[in-house]
């Protein structure tokens, strides 16, 4: 196995180029526990910990352009207004130890479903900066996810950074695990209210082959809100709505049996995840008067 140590952007894009099945090692979560156990053996590795503009975020306008290794930590620390949903989701990644290396990008490269930043991600309508020597593009989230642990990269492709909408309105994010630290989620949902398009998004983790939307609970809920006047009088939501928000978005996911949990306990999971978190976050938006993005 050869280790390749780019000390710029434009070594990395050609040393992929050459090597176009070389993995990229930025916190190295979970390819060095794939090396570890024998599960995987690539000819190249390519370390990105020297590029240092992955590790910098930036704000262009009502948008974060977010380095494919900026840690978790920072995120939490220095992002949690402007990224309220996705803060939350890296407050349940792993150990201390592990958000002080780990990053989304890897999350991304990776696209296990089961990965914590994928629901938040959707909810909020993230982009994907993907770069080779062939050129820069970018992949609305919502089509990154190809199957089971495939994304939507080509071979010569690196991620360079994620632009997320600034939040303008409340975001939430949950997850069920076997315990509160160090474990892979059972399932987990995120939610994120848009007012300025009046609009909801979610995002459903570990419990289809790739994280997906509650696209059915989305469009019911949005008609819902329209309908009632509810985005400009902030009411509070009818019970009704909110159960089927729930009962729609767990019909929404196709989860499997495994280790971690059986179908159809991860079904039920998701809709109490649903309406909790739309709870949370519609009566966080009762509470608002305005949501500045500045």
């Amino acid at each position: 196995m050869d280790f390749l140590r780019p000390a710029s952007w434009e070594e990395a894009l050609a040393a992929k180029a050459a090597h176009p099945g070389a993995v990229p090692l930025a916190g190295g979560t979970d390819v060095m526990v794939e090396i570890n156990f024998d599960r995987r053996r690539p000819d190249h590795l390519i370390d990105l910990g020297r590029i240092a503009e992955l590790s910098r975020w930036e704000r262009e306008g009502d948008t974060v352009r977010l380095g494919a290794s900026v840690p978790y930590t920072r995120i939490i620390e220095e992002l949690s207004g402007d990224l309220p949903g996705l803060a939350v989701a890296a407050r349940t990644v792993a150990s201390p130890q592990i958000r002080n290396r780990a990053g989304v990008g890897g999350n991304l490269g990776t696209a296990s479903p089961a990965g914590d930043c994928h629901p938040a991600l959707l909810a909020a309508g993230a982009e994907i900066e993907a770069e080779s020597v062939r050129g820069a593009r970018r992949i609305p989230v919502d089509a990154f996810y190809t199957g089971v642990k495939r994304n939507a990269l080509a071979p010569d492709e690196l991620i360079r950074a994620i632009r997320i909408p600034r939040a303008d309105g409340p975001q939430q994010y949950a997850k069920v695990g076997t315990r509160n630290a160090m474990v892979i989620a059972v399932c987990a949902f995120g939610i994120a209210l848009h007012p300025r398009s009046r609009a909801v998004r979610t995002g459903i983790g570990s419990a289809a082959p790739t994280p997906v939307r509650a696209a059915v609970a989305e469009e019911f809920l949005n008609a819902a809100l329209a309908q009632d006047g509810l985005w400009e009088s902030r009411a509070a939501l009818a019970p009704s709505a909110v159960a089927e928000f729930a009962r729609l978005a767990a019909a929404g996911c196709s989860p499997i049996d495994d280790v971690r949990g059986t179908a159809a306990y991860r079904r039920h999971a998701v809709g109490v995840l649903a309406r909790r978190t739309l709870l949370w976050t519609w009566e966080s938006y009762r509470e608002e008067r305005s949501v500045p993005c500045a």
